[in-house]
């Protein structure tokens, strides 16, 4: 079984409290004492879930990189989901489908911010391709405040056969281009939806374009011509849930 090295204390903490994960060590920096940290060695302990101190230098070599915060976990892979397992999923949980796709979103920065907006959005599920994206690792959980643990979300072969699939379990599809002449606040995004953003640099590939049900844009007054993609993604995520709210 493979396994990757968690780090931060929100990743972490929320591989914990998810479930999802076998989780086989949890380790402490030794020279961190914060109240933080002793919170979640009890929670760790709790769970039945081995913890070790080890001092920093050690530390440095199991976590490449800042950002650990004085905790890291040996761990299982992140637990891929597929397309059917999401929408079946989403069946059980009732209401309309809410589903996010990306289409080339390269940035684990980014992916980890949008993966952060989709859950505290409610959305069911988020699909994107296996090529020409972020790989799944440590550094999206971190990015996302330890969300990637508790979404669904599923890489897929074909995001036009993925998006053909929802479309013939009665989802519109919805791509979000700046050069669109509809307006997000004018989209119909009560019903069951799934939203398509594209990467930081190109947008939606053409190809996905074609095969949306229609495309909406985000306003724009300022100089620069695009926002970054996280926040697009959590602009319009955000639009959705208030017209869904409303009904």
């Amino acid at each position: 079984m493979k396994t990757e090295i968690l780090y931060g204390i929100h990743p972490v903490s929320e591989a914990l409290n998810a479930g999802r994960r076998n989780i086989y060590k949890i380790y402490l920096q030794k020279e961190n004492k914060s109240h933080r940290l002793a919170r979640l060695a009890s929670l760790a302990e709790h769970g039945g879930v081995r913890v070790k101190t080890i001092r920093s230098a050690a530390f440095k070599t199991l976590v490449s990189g800042g950002g650990h915060q004085g905790v890291a976990a040996k761990v299982d892979l992140y637990p891929l989901t597929t397309v059917s397992d999401i929408l079946a999923a989403a069946e059980v949980k009732g209401g309309p489908h809410f589903l996010l796709m990306l289409d080339s979103v390269l940035d684990p920065q980014n992916l980890g911010a949008i993966i952060r907006s989709a859950l505290c959005a409610g959305i069911d599920g988020v699909m994107m391709p296996k090529d020409r994206s972020a790989p799944i690792t440590p550094a999206v959980s971190k990015a996302s405040a330890g969300a990637l643990e508790h979404i669904y979300l599923s890489r897929v072969t074909n995001l036009v056969q993925t998006i053909q699939l929802c479309k013939s379990k009665g989802i519109w599809v919805m791509g979000l281009d700046k050069d669109a002449g509809q307006s997000i606040y004018d989209g119909d995004m009560t019903g069951a939806i799934a939203i398509v953003l594209g990467g930081e640099h190109k947008g939606i590939r053409p190809l996905v374009k074609k095969n949306c049900d229609f495309l909406v844009s985000i306003p724009q007054l300022g100089a620069l011509d695009s926002l970054n993609a996280s926040v697009a993604a959590a602009v319009t995520m955000y639009e959705a849930l208030r017209q869904r709210q409303k009904i």
